[in-house]
């Protein structure tokens, strides 16, 4: 289905009850192995976060309103999704989605190889089950060839791979059973103003299977990003966590290194060159953290030459 195309757009873009202003830790389950969490009405309104909102606008979702006939901007406000090891993919979209959007996503639904209509506790929820060999944008750790939706909660398309899952978050009013004990877990980082949030147990990912990590990602962790308009400005700050302090400090030598290689290339706008110089990177035991503060102009400038 074209229109999950939004969850890949969201995680391409980085390389749930949802509250406005973001996610905390009490919003995912324990044993999330990955999340990313869009707040496409915060980034529509926001000063610095409209930058971004029109490159997504112009790069990614045109091709969905020349595709699907979907128009996100006027139809989508949030987009959480996560995993875990025990249940797999949860999606969820909010938004005002009209009759003619969950037609489309039905009718392209009801194409694929095997198509079911369920109900649970009086709420209408389907099946799909595409071949294997289907031509298929979606890419994501955790997302198999089966899928469970539901449009059955005002507002909201809810997807999962598990059925278990999707009757437990329709009985739930739509919204995610998160938990309150988060010791060992995953760290998500908050702003009172958060546009993107993402992160991973990067130990979930095997390297030999999907090639995800990087040579940095190998030695950490867990990791997590926030994109948040702070002051009219984007601030973006990521954090990695390793088993050893000594490894925090070499990837903190690696990112330094990577950072100075860039900022002073001649080829560089001189102002997107001055963003990245001011940088900062920091250690605290196995802890790194880089963060940066880019005007909507920098960012605007970036996008276009993107």
């Amino acid at each position: 289905m074209r229109y999950l195309k939004l969850v890949t757009a969201c995680i391409l873009f980085l390389s749930p009850a949802m509250a406005f202003g973001g996610i905390d830790a009490d919003d995912l389950p324990s044993a999330t192995t990955w999340y990313v969490h869009v707040d496409f009405r915060e980034m529509q309104s926001s000063t610095a976060g409209k930058s971004l909102w029109d490159w997504l606008d112009g790069e990614v979702f045109e091709e969905i309103r020349d595709d699907a006939e979907i128009d996100v901007a006027t139809e989508v406000d949030r987009i959480t999704a996560y995993a875990t090891d025990e249940n797999g993919v949860v999606f969820v979209l909010e938004g005002a989605i009209s009759q003619a959007t969950k037609d489309k996503v039905l009718a392209a639904a009801a194409g694929a190889r095997k198509f079911d209509m369920l109900k649970y506790q009086r709420k209408t929820y389907y099946f799909v089950e595409r071949d294997e060999d289907d031509n298929n944008d979606i890419d994501i750790d955790g997302f198999n060839n089966e899928l469970y939706f539901s449009f059955a909660v005002n507002n909201k398309l809810i997807a999962a791979t598990s059925e278990q899952q999707l009757q437990a978050m329709l009985a739930n009013g739509g919204k995610i059973a998160g938990s309150k004990s988060h010791n060992g877990a995953l760290f998500i980082l908050t702003a009172e103003r958060s546009l993107i949030q993402a992160g991973m147990d990067t130990e979930g990912f095997d390297e030999e299977e999907g090639g995800f990590k990087s040579n940095i990602l190998r030695n950490t962790n867990h990791a997590a990003i926030l994109v948040a308009d702070i002051a009219d400005n984007i601030v973006v700050e990521a954090q990695l966590t390793t088993a050893e302090p000594e490894m925090a400090e070499s990837l903190a030598s690696i990112v330094r290194g990577l950072v100075a290689i860039t900022a002073f290339s001649d080829d560089l706008d001189p102002n997107l060159s001055a963003t990245l110089r001011s940088i900062k990177v920091d250690v605290t035991d196995n802890k790194l953290k880089v963060s940066v503060i880019v005007s909507p102009e920098v960012i605007k400038a970036a996008m276009d030459e993107a």
